[in-house]
C-alpha cells in the first residue's frame, strides 16, 4: 500500500496514497528515526494529499512513510482540565517539560488528562434509566465545581443504562457506565471522552438571545460598552496599548465561572508572564488561586504556525464542554491576528488565490464561524449556560481598516478599540470612548449613557476647535462642556488596576457613582471666567478620583435596589477606612461642595435678574 511523502515545504507536506482518506482527519508523518509528527489533511487531490504539520518538519524527507486515521483532530474532555497549562494540541506543558526539558522536541505527545489520578465518583442515575447525549450520569468534585460526567455527545436517540459504577474513587479511564441502544448494541462510558475541535459542541434544548450583562468590574466596559453572557467582543489596538493587561483584569474580576485563555501566537515573554502570574493571583470570589478555575492554552510565536489554528479551536471546545455542565465560561483569545497570519501562510502554501493583503478569501467566514460558537443556551434540564468570546486584534500600526479587524467587527457585538494616544497619556484602560461601541444593553440606563456619549463627542469637538481658535476664542459655555468631558474621563473612565479597591467596581457602585457624575454634568454652573471654571472642575475631579479609592459602602443604596452581595467585613482591612477615607463621609463632602456651587449660581442669576429689572425701571 503506497503512503509516502513526495514533497515537503515549510509546515506543508504533500503525500501520495492509494487508500481512502478523509479531509480534516489526522495522520502521522513518520521520520526515519521513528518519530511521528501529527498532521491534518487539509486538501485531497486525486491520489495526492496535502497535510499541515503541527510540529517542526525538520528531518522529514521525500519517501518517508505516512499513517492516516479516520478521526478528526479532537480534544480530550473530562475531569482534571481546570488549572492545566496546555499547548495547542492539548499536551500538558509542565509534564512535557519534565520529560524532554524546556526545549520541546517534535513528536512528543502526552495524554491531556492524568490517567492515574482517582476521582470521587457519585452516580446520578440508576440501571434502567433512559438517557440521551449530554445527560448527566454522575459527578466528581473538581476545584470549586461539581464536574458532571455526561453521556457521550455523539450519541443519537435514546439509550438505556445497563450498569453504573457504585460510589467510589476511580481513574478517568475506568468504565463507569454501560449504555445500550434500541438494537441492543452496548457502549462503554468512561469519565473522559473526545470531541472534534472544529465541530461546535452544543447539545441543548434551545439557543437563547444573550441579554444578561457580563459584569467585568471595569467601569468603561460595564457602563459605556457592555458585554453580555453568551456574547462576543473584540479588543483591537496597537502594540503596547494594554490588550493583554485588560484581558487579565477581565479574567480575574469578570462574573463568570470558568476562564479559558488562549495565547495564540503571542510573544513568548508575554505568555511566560501569564503562566507565572496567574497561579499567584487571588480569586476575589473564593480567596484561592485564580488557576483553580482557569485553563491556559499556550501557542507562542516561536511554535509552528499550524498549531495556532489548533489552539484557537481547542480553547473554544473546552469552553463549550464546561457550558454543557451549566456553567458560564469566558474564552479570551490573544490574538486572533496571529491566527489569521497562520491562515495566510497556510493558504500561501496551498497556492490559493489571495484576498486583501494576501489573506485567504475565506478569512471572514473562518472568523465568523469561530465567534458564532459563543452563545447562551438552555440545557434540557432548564439550566441556562453561556460561552462568551473576547478576542484581541493586533493591527499593524493600529490601523483598524485592515482585513482582520474589519472581518471581526462584522460579527462581534461590542468593540473596545484601544487608542495609542490614550495609552501614551497613561489613561488606562486605553479604550477610546469615541471610537468604541456596543450593541448590548448593560447595567446603566441607555438614555443616561447616550447623554454622556453626546457630551464626550461635543467635548472632543470643542477641544479640536480650540486648537485652531485658541482658548480666548472659545465661549465659556463651550469651555465648560469641554471641562466636564475631561472630568468624566479622568474621574470615571480611568481606573487603577493595581489598587485593591479601584481595580474592580461593583454594579451598585457603578450605578451610584454614574448617577452622581451625571448630576455634575447636567448641573448649570455659572463661572465668571475660564480660570474659575478650570479650578472648579479640577477640584471636583480630584474629589471623585479620591472617592474611587474609598471602600464601597452598600448602605448608601436602598436594600430593595441592591444587586451586590452583602459586604464581607472580614475581607476589609481594619485600617482601610481610616487610610482611604469613608465612602459616606466623602460623598457628603462632594454633595456639599456641589450644592454650594449651585447656590452660588442661583444667587448670581438672581442678582443679574435684579440688575435687569433696575435697568428696565
Amino acid at each position: 500500500m503506497k503512503r509516502r511523502i513526495k514533497a515537503v515545504f515549510g509546515n506543508m507536506v504533500v503525500a501520495q496514497t492509494d487508500e481512502r482518506v478523509v479531509k480534516n482527519a489526522i495522520g502521522y508523518c513518520v521520520r526515519n528515526d521513528g518519530i511521528k509528527l501529527l498532521c491534518e489533511i487539509i486538501r485531497v487531490r486525486g491520489d495526492s494529499v496535502d497535510l499541515q504539520i503541527f510540529e517542526e518538519t525538520r528531518g522529514l524527507r521525500v519517501g518517508d512513510h505516512v499513517e492516516f486515521q479516520e478521526q478528526m483532530l479532537s480534544a480530550v474532555l473530562g475531569p482534571g482540565l481546570l488549572g492545566q497549562i496546555y499547548d495547542g494540541l492539548q499536551n500538558p506543558l509542565p509534564e512535557l517539560a519534565e520529560q524532554v526539558g524546556f526545549f520541546l522536541q517534535p513528536g512528543n505527545y502526552i495524554h491531556a488528562l492524568d490517567t492515574e489520578r482517582t476521582w470521587d465518583w457519585s452516580p446520578k442515575v440508576q440501571a434502567g434509566a433512559v438517557v440521551q447525549a449530554g445527560d448527566t450520569l454522575g459527578s466528581v468534585p473538581e476545584s470549586i465545581f461539581e464536574h458532571h460526567v455526561m453521556a457521550p455527545f455523539g450519541l443519537e436517540g435514546q439509550y438505556t443504562v445497563q450498569t453504573v459504577a457504585e460510589k467510589g474513587s476511580y481513574p478517568v479511564t475506568k468504565e463507569i457506565a454501560t449504555l445500550t441502544d434500541a438494537s441492543g448494541n452496548s457502549i462503554a462510558v468512561t469519565m473522559e471522552q473526545s470531541w472534534p475541535v472544529k465541530r461546535p459542541l452544543c447539545v441543548a434544548k434551545r439557543r437563547l438571545l444573550p441579554t444578561k450583562p457580563m459584569v467585568t468590574s471595569v467601569r468603561i466596559i460595564d457602563s459605556m460598552f457592555p458585554i453580555v453572557r453568551g456574547g462576543t467582543y473584540c479588543i483591537p489596538g496597537p502594540f503596547g496599548a494594554g490588550k493583554t493587561v485588560l484581558q487579565q483584569i477581565t479574567s480575574r474580576h469578570a462574573q463568570v465561572d470558568i476562564v479559558i485563555i488562549t495565547a495564540c501566537g503571542e510573544r513568548a515573554g508575554e505568555v511566560v508572564d501569564t503562566i507565572r502570574e496567574f497561579p499567584k493571583l487571588q480569586d476575589p470570589r473564593t480567596g484561592k488561586s485564580l488557576m483553580e478555575r482557569t485553563i491556559i492554552i499556550c501557542n507562542t510565536s516561536a511554535m509552528p504556525v499550524a498549531a495556532r489554528d489548533a489552539s484557537v479551536y481547542t480553547g473554544v471546545t473546552l469552553a463549550e464542554y464546561y457550558r454543557q455542565m451549566g456553567l458560564n465560561v469566558l474564552l479570551l483569545a490573544d490574538s486572533t491576528s496571529r491566527w489569521a497570519q497562520a491562515m495566510r501562510e497556510i493558504s500561501g502554501r496551498l497556492e490559493e488565490i489571495p484576498g486583501e493583503e494576501a489573506f485567504p478569501a475565506y478569512l471572514e467566514s473562518r472568523i465568523a464561524n469561530f465567534y458564532e460558537r459563543a452563545a447562551a443556551i438552555e440545557l434540557r434540564d432548564g439550566t441556562v449556560a453561556s460561552v462568551t468570546i473576547g478576542g484581541t486584534v493586533s493591527p499593524a500600526g493600529g490601523n483598524f481598516d485592515e482585513p482582520v479587524t474589519q472581518a471581526t467587527l462584522k460579527v462581534v457585538g461590542a468593540f473596545h478599540g484601544l487608542s495609542r494616544s490614550r495609552s501614551d497619556a497613561r489613561r488606562y484602560p486605553a479604550i477610546d470612548p469615541l471610537d468604541s461601541w456596543s450593541k448590548y444593553v448593560g447595567i446603566i440606563d441607555p438614555q443616561k449613557v447616550e447623554k454622556i456619549s453626546q457630551m464626550l463627542r461635543r467635548g472632543d469637538e470643542i477641544r479640536q476647535m480650540m486648537t485652531v481658535v485658541g482658548e480666548e476664542g472659545t465661549p465659556i459655555e463651550d469651555f465648560t462642556i469641554m471641562l466636564k468631558a475631561e472630568f468624566f474621563d479622568s474621574a470615571y473612565l480611568q481606573q487603577n488596576a493595581f489598587d485593591e479597591v479601584d481595580a474592580a467596581t461593583s454594579i451598585d457602585r457603578q450605578r451610584f457613582v454614574f448617577d452622581k457624575i451625571l448630576e455634575v454634568v447636567e448641573a448649570d454652573f455659572i463661572f465668571k471666567d475660564k480660570d474659575e471654571a478650570r479650578r472648579t472642575l479640577k477640584k471636583i475631579s480630584s474629589m471623585f478620583i479620591n472617592w474611587n479609592y474609598a471602600p464601597w459602602d452598600t448602605s448608601v443604596v436602598p436594600e430593595s435596589e441592591r444587586e451586590d452581595p452583602p459586604l464581607d467585613k472580614s475581607k476589609v482591612k481594619e485600617d482601610s477606612q481610616t487610610e482611604r477615607g469613608d465612602f459616606k463621609e466623602m460623598l457628603g463632602q462632594i454633595d456639599q461642595y456641589i450644592q454650594s456651587l449651585l447656590d452660588k449660581a442661583n444667587n448670581s442669576e438672581k442678582e443679574t435678574e435684579d440688575e435687569l429689572e433696575q435697568l428696565a425701571v
